[in-house]
């Protein structure tokens, strides 16, 4: 799987409300050491994804964080949002990475629209 399979896959067992215990270990551990490879909608997307699904994967979070600090300016405002969403919602305080968020969408604010 590449990355998008593997945001994709996450995406429909969550959105489906499929608890796939296993599936979501083994996109966890294959993104953790690939997460460099992972586009700015691929990890907003895995993140939502994870939880949705409710499934605790602290290694991936951190990993997801590390990365999209780095890259902030590449993420569109709803990867910002979705991401934002995510690690909040999964209970995840990623500090580092919602001050990026935060400095990322005043930069875009205008870029913005109701559904992000």
């Amino acid at each position: 799987f590449n990355p998008q399979d593997m945001a994709n896959t996450a995406w429909a067992f969550a959105t489906a409300g499929v608890a796939a215990e296993r599936l979501f270990e083994a996109i966890a551990g294959a993104a953790v050491n690939r997460i460099g490879d992972f586009n700015p909608q691929d990890m907003a997307n895995t993140a939502w994804a994870f939880a949705t699904a409710g499934v605790a994967a602290e290694r991936l979070f951190e990993a997801i964080a590390g990365a999209a600090v780095n890259r902030i300016g590449d993420f569109n405002p709803q990867d910002m949002a979705n991401t934002a969403w995510a690690f909040a919602t999964a209970g995840v305080a990623a500090e580092r990475l919602l001050k990026a968020i935060a400095g990322g969408a005043v930069n875009r604010i205008g870029d913005f629209n109701p559904q992000d």
